[in-house]
């Protein structure tokens, strides 16, 4: 029999870190024993409910009263005769040291570092959370550097790099996106799409610009902007500011929707434009798309795009060098193409999520 997992993620929010978490489950549970341990008020919990998948909830408590979560983890740990804790969040990571420490079990902890390490992790808290957790599963190469970097060696865990993987798309047909861009008002625009929260790091602000400077250069293009924004605030100003350069009609907010990959298929570009992406899946979504992509010459891009070969790289948040570049994609069909189909067999063959998920298994067994 092998080894009970339980995926672990106490966050409130919904994004990829959180959407990874739940995807895994999935995998885990369909090949094995899995449950699942979510915040009680989170939206992961929407995806749980109604399906067969097991999990449980819990109240994520202020820093003084952290000890009880932690406790009513480990009554869970226990109870389902846990052998490995899975967890994502950083924000957790507290909790689940203690909840092992109080459990009879004593499962293995293994964490996936999905952010970027910055500083060196050498004081009394840190230590005593690094000597209390078996492996760290690095999302990408430049992650695991640092890990080791800033990880004393002493206290440093097991590091192993594996990827985020991608599901494959359901592909519409070309009548479905011809509806679907004319309900849009795309018509037959040059169209680039930007996934991700509405903020101004994800940088929606340089992909504006790009379009403005487009346009005036006489390309009939569009922005497809798909995401929730962390901050009405800052939502409205970046609305206001597309009214008054009158984009109104050229820059399309969507809002948040689970159907990103199908929107994707709309787009003739996808751009990811974050100033320090610690991966990128949006960007392997959308390789699985057939969707040419562009993205920041930063962080984890530079480990999924193959600049000139499957993709383009921008100088980070650099106007006038993501404008020529998707002015040299929107001249160059053919270009556009080429880079697509290289795009989707990479994806396929080294981020499909199914041999991620695969990899994750196999370490779990062997930890």
């Amino acid at each position: 029999m092998g080894k009970k997992i339980c995926e672990l993620c106490l966050s409130p929010d919904l994004g990829g870190l959180e959407l990874y978490m739940m995807r895994a489950s999935r995998y885990l549970s369909d090949q094995g024993e899995c449950i699942s341990v979510i915040n009680e008020k989170g939206k992961l919990r929407s995806y749980y409910e109604d399906t067969q998948y097991r999990y449980f909830t819990l109240k994520r408590r202020n820093v003084l009263f952290a000890w009880l979560t932690a406790r009513d983890l480990a009554r869970i740990i226990d109870a389902e005769a846990v052998d490995v804790l899975h967890v994502h969040w950083t924000k957790d990571l507290p909790t689940v040291v203690i909840a092992k420490l109080l459990s009879k079990r004593k499962p293995k902890v293994v964490q996936s570092r999905h952010m970027t390490m910055t500083r060196f992790k050498d004081d009394f808290y840190h230590r005593f959370l690094y000597r209390n957790i078996d492996l760290i599963l690095a999302v990408t190469q430049q992650v695991k550097a640092q890990i080791e970097k800033f990880i004393p060696e002493q206290i440093c865990p097991k590091v192993k790099r594996l990827y985020i993987g991608a599901e494959q798309p359901m592909i519409i047909s070309e009548e479905d996106k011809k509806e679907r861009r004319e309900q849009l008002g795309l018509a037959d625009s040059f169209t680039v799409g930007i996934v991700g929260r509405i903020e101004p790091q994800k940088g929606q602000w340089v992909v504006i610009d790009a379009i403005e400077k487009l346009i005036k250069q006489g390309v009939d293009a569009r922005a497809l902007i798909i995401g929730h924004a962390m901050s009405e605030e800052y939502l409205n100003a970046l609305q206001k500011d597309v009214i008054m350069r009158g984009l109104k009609d050229r820059i399309i907010f969507t809002g948040f929707t689970r159907e990103a990959q199908v929107m994707m298929q709309l787009c003739d570009v996808m751009v990811l434009a974050t100033e320090n992406e610690t991966f990128g899946l949006v960007l392997i979504e959308a390789m699985m798309c057939g969707v040419c992509v562009i993205a920041s010459n930063s962080g984890g891009p530079l480990e999924i795009i193959d600049d000139g070969i499957n993709g383009l790289l921008f100088k980070t948040f650099d106007l006038e060098n993501l404008a020529d570049k998707l002015a040299l994609l929107q001249q160059n069909r053919d270009v556009r193409i080429e880079y697509a189909f290289n795009g989707k067999q990479k994806a396929v063959e080294v981020f499909e999520s199914q041999k991620q998920f695969g990899e994750l298994k196999k370490i779990f067994e062997s930890t």
